[in-house]
């Protein structure tokens, strides 16, 4: 069954990969019958999104990162061939980071445990790679969200190829957070911001952010 959420029925939208993607990844992604993430894409130290997202805890914004470790080769590495490091126990600190930031919003207890095998200690780390990572996380998200998993490519696909920035900007639909009394609306957040506060109602808000688009 087709989402409600698309917008562009026949066209294929080809992405870069993300770590917990924006809201207005998804938002983007939301509106296309066919969606392909790139996750061969070339190696680019300067693309963070790939392995960093942000948050919003008690103080305003935070950044979590995933740390990588550096390829053999600056120029001739694709982000599907980078590492993850075990560098500091990162998923501890990051899961932690989660629950200070969310564990009262409506919506974390439902939702935390299918994110939370994705920060524990595995022994897999040492190999795993952070678009491996990235797609694990994403197809959790997608789920959740009612946004169709990756499909292959076709040759008569009409594409719409945003791999490379900017990406498409769409001004956030103001939506339920937790502490917007004392912090105000912080938009560009991590897409895991929207689950935790507004949880199934938050296909509407992705609705809403693409309406114009």
């Amino acid at each position: 069954m087709t989402s409600p959420l698309v917008r562009f029925h026949d066209k294929r939208v080809i992405l870069p990969p993300r770590f917990c993607g924006s809201v207005g990844y998804y938002a983007l992604m939301s509106a296309y019958g066919n969606v392909t993430v790139d996750y061969d894409m070339s190696f680019n130290k300067r693309q963070k999104e790939t392995h960093r997202t942000t948050i919003a805890d008690t103080r305003g914004t935070l950044s979590l990162t995933v740390p990588i470790a550096k390829p053999v080769s600056m120029t001739a590495a694709r982000w599907k061939d980078i590492k993850v490091s075990t560098h500091g126990q990162w998923w501890d600190k990051m899961l932690t980071a989660l629950e200070s930031a969310y564990g009262r919003t409506p919506y974390f207890e439902f939702y935390i445990d299918r994110f939370a095998p994705f920060f524990t200690p595995r022994h897999e780390n040492e190999c795993e790679t952070i678009t491996h990572l990235d797609a694990a996380i994403d197809s959790v998200i997608r789920g959740i969200l009612g946004i169709p998993q990756d499909t292959p490519v076709n040759d008569n696909d009409i594409i719409d190829d945003f791999r490379h920035p900017p990406l498409p900007h769409f001004k956030t639909a103001e939506y339920y957070q937790v502490r917007q009394d004392s912090l105000g609306f912080i938009p560009g957040l991590s897409i895991l911001d929207l689950i935790f506060n507004m949880g199934p109602e938050s296909p509407i808000v992705l609705q809403h952010m693409t309406r114009n688009f």
